[in-house]
């Protein structure tokens, strides 16, 4: 992988920077005439797959980005990835556009940033969902989450919601990144069986063996769709899709059900960002990216020095958590409402594994 190293104070810069964005058919970078004046210091962030306007992971990771160039001040810059075609160009855009810190979203831009980290010892990186791949690399930093503890929830709470006793999972892709989500659903649904002693099936993921159902991506609406209904047909009443915004793939296979299911949202508050869906949003399962992004950039413009520490966010910290049950909150009982608690206090203090 050839990545541009960057080139601080080549004339000409901007205009350098501004060609390569036409030529890649990626986002320009925000009107700089917009932002708060007083801190000299840009942000930049590289999508993954998809829009900034996903309703999930890209969308929350650039209202992170936005929240920083509103309430400090800074500069911000950003390109959005069509396809993993993408993710190198937009990087080195990124890295000739002077950014003091660039942000790569999503799993799928382990191996780009990790190679531009390399060739840009200069730059400041963050991966998020990501890895550091070589120990001695000291300017990348990964935001990762322990999302089998907040899943773990939403799976205790779909088996307890559920009337059929049956529940489903999927995900966009078989990557770590993913299947914790589902591992901790499997796991929570399953204590409530051991708990109740009502059997639960969970369709859409073996942890133990490793397979269940995926779609060919974070975009195949139509093989989302297939397999919501698939599990519909199983008589799965909840339905939990890991995959980014293709939990409207998943509304449309209910509806065309005329059962009445529900699903759980991932990364944001579905019921609150995305409205139309709020009758069908049981919970959503939160990372807090928006809040990881900030706080990030708002150390560095405090005068923090770059550390390649990873952030993980966890219930502890309030990185990851469930969200409110929005209309469905009269629908879940006071006792489960309660459990729900006591598993979490669990989780925080090592008395529940969310990983057995």
């Amino acid at each position: 992988m050839n990545v541009i190293t960057r080139k601080r104070g080549l004339a000409g810069i901007a205009l350098v920077g501004a060609a390569s964005f036409i030529l890649a058919g990626c986002a320009a970078a925000p009107d700089e005439a917009d932002t708060a004046e007083g801190v000299d210091y840009k942000a930049c962030a590289v999508s993954d797959e998809g829009s900034w306007n996903d309703k999930s992971f890209n969308q929350a990771a650039y209202e992170g980005l936005t929240q920083a160039k509103d309430e400090l001040g800074v500069q911000t810059a950003d390109a959005e990835s069509n396809s993993a075609d993408d993710f190198e160009p937009n990087l080195t855009n990124m890295i000739d556009a002077n950014c003091d810190i660039i942000f790569a979203v999503g799993f799928n831009l382990i191996d780009a940033v990790n190679a531009a980290a390399v060739a840009n010892p200069d730059n400041h990186f963050v991966t998020i969902d990501g890895y550091v791949a070589d120990e001695s690399t000291t300017n990348l930093k990964p935001i990762v989450y322990s999302m089998n503890q907040s899943s773990y929830l939403a799976g205790y709470l779909a088996a307890a919601y559920s009337t059929t006793k049956v529940v489903g999972t999927y995900g966009g892709l078989q990557i770590d990144a993913v299947t914790d989500f589902m591992t901790g659903f499997y796991n929570g649904a399953k204590a409530y069986e051991t708990e109740t002693g009502t059997a639960v099936t969970v369709l859409g993921w073996d942890p133990t063996a490793a397979t269940g159902l995926f779609t060919d991506g974070f975009g195949d609406t139509e093989g989302a769709k297939s397999i919501s209904a698939g599990q519909i047909a199983q008589d799965a009443d909840v339905i939990f899709p890991v995959a980014g915004g293709l939990f409207s793939a998943t509304s449309e296979a209910i509806n065309e059900s005329g059962k009445d299911v529900v699903f759980i949202g991932v990364d944001k508050d579905i019921a609150v960002t995305s409205p139309e869906y709020a009758d069908q949003v049981l919970t959503s399962v939160l990372k807090k990216m928006t809040d990881a992004v900030f706080d990030v950039i708002s150390e560095q413009v405090d005068g923090d020095a770059f550390s390649a520490e990873p952030y993980v966010g966890t219930l502890e910290n309030a990185g990851t958590d469930l969200a409110d049950f929005g209309t469905f909150d009269d629908k879940v009982d006071a006792d489960t409402k309660a459990k729900l608690e006591e598993i979490k206090a669990g989780i925080i203090d090592g008395s529940i594994d969310p990983l057995k």
